[in-house]
């Protein structure tokens, strides 16, 4: 009476949960076709099953109590409720691909309809296995569903078309048709459909899919634009620089979907233990219906054949390893979806695994840790006003095209007027000699200095120095550096606090920069003046030193695709355009934010937490399940809500995963 009532209060609640998801699903469309029709299958299903539980037994007095009759009705229910996964599991042994959990539930739950018909008993245990059983694979594939629909929309970045200006007209176009040097216009609130640079326009980008970053990214003429990005506000001219399949959205949307093809060792072994687990609980189950009874007849006692099939057929139902098969792959998955709404793309759950291991993470400086552009960062001057200076500098490097000269004009800031400068003589090595004026410049480092006799002064200061002399009178000095990034000494002590054991730095810069970029950050080793075949010198040295652990390598991934490929794991970073990073590195960090190579190791980290919470919850459920099963202490019902239970749990658990946003 009791075990009724409770079998008609969980009818019920499935009935009213059904209803509910059923609006749900209404009213925010997050569910497929096929999931609807599972749930619409579910409902219907229930509430026959309800009518027949509670007012059955007087519709079949009415009849005489015919128990065909009965068995019919409940057929019936069955074949509503549980066709798809008999029609799987023939599928299952035609294809020579016996045993699954498919072929378990239909087994198990036949079984006990052909139990109940000997001893004219109960069916609704058969049909309560089926029906308890698809309502846990309904959930688990809402689960599924669910994650993967909240990384497409974070990645739907895919362009629809593109707007391409041929003969004064504008017409759209598939993306792929659009050829390089073609113009394309991005009107506001459309995709940037290519990579290209503006030729016309300025305007304001939501990169947010791309890197993670809320803030808009400004954009004008001769700015590189990359394919992604959504055009917030004024339109755009853009002259295309690739082919729609090697821009950057394409390749970041193939890395993203083939990223489940590298699995991790959790992933195989998960694959491995269902291929040779399930024959053995088959075999188990056979063995506890035959060789029990069997002994029983031996010794002269009453074999209870029914009660030990039934028993096999509680053991096979318990015996799903739907919850590890299930919620592994999902938490693989979720994980890497939920790093790359962060703007962190791995490539595969091989390196999400071995990035959560890592514990010595190495350094390239430039672009890296530093801006990889030169800056003005001070002025030393003697009589001359330090805007005077910068003046006369800034028009002596007007026509040169080198890092430093570039930084000059920059610091200067305005419009330089060419009818001032004339005779320019840049000596290579040394500096330029322009006159500016009518007035004698020279712009250089100590040895331009030394050719022209000038009395120069020392600098302390770490950087690039350009003495300055006008008229053969020294006048002062500018020091330019490369410098460090806001967030890079954030990043190192976030490193530290994710429990990363080492920090090194790897550059090609003098020991002098080196060492106070080393110190500035807090690094914990350095090795300066290295060439890039030093570097994989390097690595291959430390990584012969950390036996235990894994070494990461992080680059901006232009020059140091050799190291990154050497490295446990190699992290490209500030590397949405690079072709060398997407292909060398295993992971790629979408904007140049060097405080994202913590997150993503504490991503990694919580990724695999659930993956091994969900291996040990769901192995010692099961096996304490089936000792019960097999002793006699549990039955079928206990056996479907411990396989559905742990499922739905291991499930849940799994989509943890992809929420990673405070991490």
């Amino acid at each position: 009476m009791i075990q009724d009532l409770i079998i008609d209060g969980l009818l019920v609640i499935i009935i009213f949960a059904c209803l509910f998801l059923f609006k749900i699903g209404k009213r925010n469309e997050t569910m497929t076709r096929k999931q609807k029709k599972n749930l619409q299958r579910i409902f219907v299903a229930t509430v026959i099953l309800l009518v027949v539980q509670t007012i059955g037994v007087r519709i079949f007095a009415f009849f005489g109590d015919n128990r065909w009759l009965r068995l019919v009705v409940y057929l019936v229910i069955y074949y509503i409720i549980g066709n798809d996964i008999v029609y799987k599991a023939y599928k299952g042994i035609r294809n020579g691909q016996v045993f699954d959990e498919n072929f378990l539930m239909v087994v198990a739950s036949l079984g006990a309809l052909i139990l109940a018909v000997a001893e004219n008993g109960d069916y609704m245990e058969a049909i309560a296995v089926m029906l308890f059983y698809q309502v846990g694979e309904w959930f688990q594939s809402y689960a599924v569903n669910r994650s993967r629909k909240n990384i497409t929309e974070l990645m739907d970045i895919r362009p629809d078309h593109a707007n391409i200006e041929a003969d004064g007209q504008i017409k759209q176009v598939d993306p792929d048709e659009v050829m390089i040097g073609d113009i394309i216009i991005v009107r506001p609130g459309e995709k940037v459909p290519i990579d290209g640079i503006v030729i016309e326009g300025h305007s304001s980008l939501d990169t947010a899919a791309l890197t993670g970053e809320s803030l808009p990214k400004d954009v004008s003429i001769d700015d590189e634009i990359i394919s992604g990005c959504i055009n917030m506000t004024g339109v755009l001219k853009i002259k295309t620089t690739r082919l729609f399949g090697e821009s950057t959205v394409s390749r970041i949307l193939d890395l993203v979907e083939n990223a489940s093809n590298r699995k991790a060792r959790s992933e195989d072994f998960i694959a491995k233990f269902a291929r040779y687990y399930t024959p053995i609980v088959c075999i188990a189950a056979l063995a506890l219906a035959i060789v029990p009874p069997m002994i029983s007849y031996a010794f002269g006692n009453d074999p209870e054949v029914y009660t030990w099939i039934y028993r096999a057929l509680s053991f096979l139902v318990a015996s799903c390893p739907c919850a590890l098969v299930i919620s592994i792959p999902l938490s693989f998955f979720a994980g890497i979806g939920g790093a790359s709404r962060e703007g962190i793309l791995i490539k595969g759950s091989n390196f999400l695994e071995t990035l959560s291991k890592t514990d010595v993470v190495v350094f390239d400086k430039t672009g890296t840790l530093t801006k990889g552009v030169f800056e003005v960062v001070a002025i030393h001057h003697n009589k001359k006003a330090r805007e005077e200076l910068l003046y006369y500098a800034a028009y002596a490097e007007s026509a040169s095209g080198h890092p430093i000269s570039r930084s000059i004009r920059e610091a200067y800031g305005k419009q330089i007027d060419t009818t001032k400068v004339r005779d320019i003589e840049e000596i290579s090595g040394e500096g330029v000699v322009a006159t500016v004026d009518g007035r004698i410049v020279l712009a250089g480092n100590d040895k331009l200095m030394k050719r022209f006799a000038i009395d120069y002064k020392d600098c302390h200061s770490i950087g690039t120095i350009v003495h300055i002399a006008i008229d053969n009178v020294y006048e002062g000095h500018i020091v330019i550096a490369d410098i460090e990034k806001p967030n890079a000494g954030k990043a190192i002590a976030a490193l530290k606090d994710a429990h990363i054991t080492k920090t090194v730095m790897l550059t090609g810069d003098k020991e002098k920069v080196a060492a106070k970029v080393a110190h500035d950050l807090k690094i914990d080793e350095y090795y300066s003046e290295l060439l890039p075949q030093d570097k994989v010198t390097k690595v291959e040295y430390l990584l012969a030193q950390n036996k235990k652990g894994k070494l990461a390598f992080v680059g901006d991934g232009i020059n140091d695709a050799p190291v990154l490929s050497r490295a446990d794991i190699g992290i490209a970073m500030g590397a949405m355009g690079s072709d060398a990073a997407i292909e060398a590195a295993d992971i790629v960090l979408m904007d140049d934010d060097p405080l994202k190579i913590a997150k993503a190791i504490r991503i990694s980290k919580k990724c695999l937490r659930i993956v091994y919470q969900n291996i040990i919850f769901s192995i010692f459920i099961k096996i304490m399940t089936l000792i019960l099963v097999a002793l006699g202490i549990a039955n079928m019902w206990l056996a479907v809500f411990a396989d559905v239970g742990v499922m739905i749990l291991a499930v849940l658990n799994a989509i943890r995963c992809l929420f990673v946003n405070k991490l």
